[in-house]
C-alpha cells in the first residue's frame, strides 16, 4: 500500500502582488519564511501562493508519496483517474508529479514525489 502525506497547499492568487501579500500574511501569522520564485510565493514549505490562477478553482492540494507511479496505479485500481498531460518526470525518467483528472470541492489534487 502506498504511503501518502500532505506535502503543501497551493492557493490561487489573481496576480503577483496578491500572492506576495497572501504569503506575507501567512509569514506574519505563523513565522513562516517567505520566498518568491518565478510562478509563486512560498510561506514556509506548506503554503504556495500562485502568482496567477493555476490548477483548481481555488488552488490545489499536493499529496506526497515516495513512489508516484506506484501510488497512481494503486489509486487507478480504486477507480480514480489522472490527467496524463500533467505528468512531470525527473531527469532519470521517474514520474515525479501528476494531477487527478477531477477536482475535489474546487481543489485540484496532485501526487508529488517525496524522499
Amino acid at each position: 500500500m502506498a504511503e501518502f502525506s500532505l506535502a503543501h497547499v497551493g492557493i490561487n492568487a489573481q496576480n503577483a502582488e496578491e500572492a506576495l501579500r497572501t504569503a506575507e500574511l501567512f509569514g506574519a501569522l505563523f513565522g513562516f519564511e517567505v520566498k518568491a520564485d518565478n510562478s509563486s510565493v512560498f510561506a514556509g514549505g506548506g503554503v504556495e501562493v500562485m502568482k496567477e490562477p493555476y490548477k483548481g478553482t481555488h488552488g490545489y492540494i499536493a499529496i506526497g508519496t515516495p513512489n508516484v507511479a506506484e501510488a497512481q496505479r494503486e489509486l487507478e485500481a480504486k477507480g480514480f483517474a489522472f490527467d496524463p498531460s500533467t505528468a512531470k518526470y525527473l531527469a532519470d525518467g521517474t514520474l515525479n508529479a501528476i494531477y487527478l483528472a477531477d477536482e475535489i470541492c474546487g481543489f485540484a489534487v496532485h501526487l508529488v514525489g517525496k524522499k
